[in-house]
């Protein structure tokens, strides 16, 4: 019996066991920062001519549009045009402001846009009869470490054709589960909807970083398991008096590994990102909070508001006591992301 014992103990691995971990899927170590939050909102059917306009949404609100069927028109105020078609998913991440109309502006004009109510989902349509396009629409909102940081590094708008591969069937299963169950209109379809809705935009934003970890400094940060491992660290608590020692030991390696990923990846030493992180937290809350300076200040780490303002000046070329709307405006013109 004894030996029975110590052969199955010995079967089991003890944490500190000098045996080498499983690598780190990188996607694994980004999984923490996938914390989304979708709002379906409209089902839309239209024939004819039509157009809706989308004002901004509040900072931290990312707006979509997954088209299923038939095709039309999405136009930013910047002159920017995307022809979506049925499969076609767009991600505005920073929840701009813009028009969605139909493809073609020649040809009859449809009857007015009038808004009915299928329990929490508004259904938009100008036809009682045959729809030409239909679309689900809605907002996605990021967490606030995860807007500041990862949204920067994002275009102002994501295009996705979920038309083809292994990929794409998954995706446009998750797309046409959503449709069903708010077509269906049956108790709990709207929750149901809004899972799907974050595995689907979970994908989207999963093969985007894939796609574009060759061009963004913070995905490249993101898509490397040693450096995603520290970058999750200091968004989960950025108030923390981080050392090189403590980051290097939550990425695993060496401190000057560390250092050499993040000059390498990110062109930035791990320290100066996250004084770079703290500074992007502290502006997102001065434009979407009432918080003193003070408070401010504390909750990104800064021991004093002296302190504050002095790194907050020196990053922007202005104060953080100016008022806030004043603040939003001009930080629009003079902050950059992080590279």
């Amino acid at each position: 019996m004894l030996s029975r014992r110590k052969t199955c103990a010995d079967r089991i691995k003890h944490p500190d066991a000098g045996t080498e971990a499983a690598p780190l899927n990188p996607l694994s170590a980004i999984a923490p920062l996938f914390r989304v939050r979708p709002e379906i909102q409209d089902v839309c059917r239209f024939a004819l001519q039509w157009e809706v306009v989308h004002e901004a949404e509040p900072t931290g609100f990312a707006q979509f549009h997954i088209v299923t069927n038939g095709s039309c028109l999405l136009e930013r105020y910047s002159g920017e045009t995307f022809k979506l078609e049925a499969g076609s998913i767009l991600l505005l991440p920073q929840g701009d402001s813009h028009v969605v109309r139909s493809a073609s502006r020649g040809g009859s004009s449809g009857a007015p846009i009038r808004t009915e109510f299928n329990n929490a989902i508004r259904i938009k349509t100008n036809t009682r009869g045959a729809s030409d396009t239909e679309m689900i629409c809605g907002r996605l909102r990021f967490d606030g470490a995860m807007y500041s940081l990862v949204t920067a590094a994002l275009p102002k708008a994501i295009v996705f054709s979920i038309g083809r591969g292994d990929l794409f069937d998954r995706m446009r299963m998750l797309v046409e589960a959503i449709d069903d169950e708010l077509q269906a209109a049956r108790p709990g379809g709207a929750t149901i909807a809004t899972e799907l809705a974050t595995a689907l935009f979970v994908m989207m934003l999963r093969m985007h970083f894939e796609q574009s970890a060759a061009s963004s400094g913070i995905i490249r940060l993101l898509a490397s398991s040693s450096s995603a491992r520290a970058v999750t660290a200091m968004l989960r608590a950025p108030a923390h008096p981080w050392t090189l020692d403590e980051l290097a030991a939550e990425a695993h390696v060496s401190r000057a590994t560390l250092v050499r990923i993040f000059r390498r990846e990110g062109d930035l030493p791990p320290l100066g990102f996250l004084s770079e992180l703290r500074l992007g937290l502290a502006r997102q809350r001065l434009s979407s909070t009432n918080g003193t300076l003070a408070q401010v200040a504390a909750a990104v780490g800064y021991d004093s508001e002296s302190a504050f303002a002095r790194a907050f000046r020196k990053r922007y070329g202005i104060s953080p006591g100016r008022p806030r709307a004043v603040i939003t405006g001009d930080l629009a013109e003079k902050a950059h992301p992080i590279p």
